[in-house]
């Protein structure tokens, strides 16, 4: 859908994160994507994805990880992070959290020039919830904190503390705290990079 909620009194309309606008239309542009091609990619509407690039609306972390896949690129490319490329550690310092539409995700990994991209998901209770995900790749979740609800098609699971799911992507979706405390998860997805890749992608596949 085209009305994010606002979570924790910040209004995603008016705050946009800092520095994505303006990448993801370099990115684009780079790319040799049409504004409708790489909309239709991305599973969003061309009016939508305009109004990202020009700041007028703030991307969740679904579209950033959508967009980033389109792209051949990562989430912490897109929003400036600059870790080093070859690094092996991360260190808990280096990671600073970013939010997005009311996630909050941690750097977990060096994911430059590597097929996946690690990321620490704190997922607050009633944000995204309603967002169904389908994409190609692969997913790993494993549950570090409080309990996440997990929808794989017509299956619903409740995951626990020190439970994981390994799931393919293209199977739709869901996650959502499943306690009012929210809940916190090591994440894990594959990165599409390559060209032929994009057209594994379908248009409209995610809904917002």
């Amino acid at each position: 859908m085209d009305n994010p909620a606002a979570i924790g009194g910040h209004d995603p309309e008016t705050e946009a994160l800092p520095d994505v606008a303006p990448q993801l239309r370099e990115l684009r542009r780079g790319r040799g994507l049409t504004l409708e091609a790489a909309a239709a990619r991305a599973g969003l509407s061309p009016a939508h994805l305009s109004r990202l690039e020009t700041g007028r609306r703030q991307p969740s972390l679904p579209m950033l990880l959508g967009l980033a896949r389109v792209y051949g690129t990562t989430v912490s490319e897109l929003l400036g992070e600059e870790p080093p490329e070859r690094d092996p550690v991360i260190r808990a310092a280096r990671a600073e959290p970013v939010e997005a539409d009311g996630w909050i995700y941690r750097q977990a990994g060096s994911s430059s020039g590597r097929a996946m991209q690690p990321l620490r998901v704190t997922v607050p209770y009633g944000a995204q919830g309603d967002l169904v995900r389908v994409h190609p790749g692969e997913e790993w979740i494993h549950v570090l904190r409080g309990r996440l609800r997990l929808g794989l098609g017509d299956a619903v699971h409740v995951l626990e503390p020190g439970d994981s799911a390994h799931f393919d992507s293209m199977t739709p979706h869901r996650l959502a705290a499943a306690g009012q405390d929210g809940a916190e998860l090591l994440f894990v997805h594959t990165l599409l990079t390559s060209p032929t890749t994009e057209l594994c992608l379908p248009g409209g596949a995610h809904r917002r």
